[in-house]
């Protein structure tokens, strides 16, 4: 009869994994805290972003006490799209690394603005 009623979870499942939010975000705030930089920052604010959401949705929506089947159709096509995300930021500073190689440009420069092209009186002539 109870298989009927719907299965329930235990609440210190719940508890624990809210503590662990918790801690997460801590450590996600730390990485301001100690003034992190760089691709470590990035790297450290992305994991901690990763793991909480793999949590609340493995734990809170219930995704780990489903059928397989049912997750893959879920979960498959965001890291199906998530994969192919990466594969293009990889060719796409592979193309623009060969260009700068190749074509000589330079990395650091600035593009021009209207003012630079047209001179000062281009934006005189439009607030007039």
């Amino acid at each position: 009869m109870s298989s009927e009623a719907g299965q329930q979870h235990p609440l210190g499942v719940y508890y624990k994994v809210w503590a662990l939010l918790f801690v997460l975000s801590a450590c996600s705030y730390m990485v301001d805290f100690f003034e992190v930089q760089g691709a470590m920052r990035w790297t450290l604010v992305l994991l901690f972003m990763v793991l909480k959401a793999g949590f609340i949705v493995a734990i809170f929506m219930h995704v780990v006490w489903e059928r397989m089947a049912l997750v893959l159709t879920i979960l498959g096509p965001p890291v199906a799209l998530l994969l192919l995300i990466g594969l293009m930021t990889i060719e796409g500073n592979y193309v623009a690394g060969t260009r700068y190689q190749y074509m000589g440009h330079d990395r650091d420069a600035v593009a021009l603005g209207p003012d630079d092209l047209h001179g000062e009186e281009h934006g005189e002539a439009v607030e007039h």
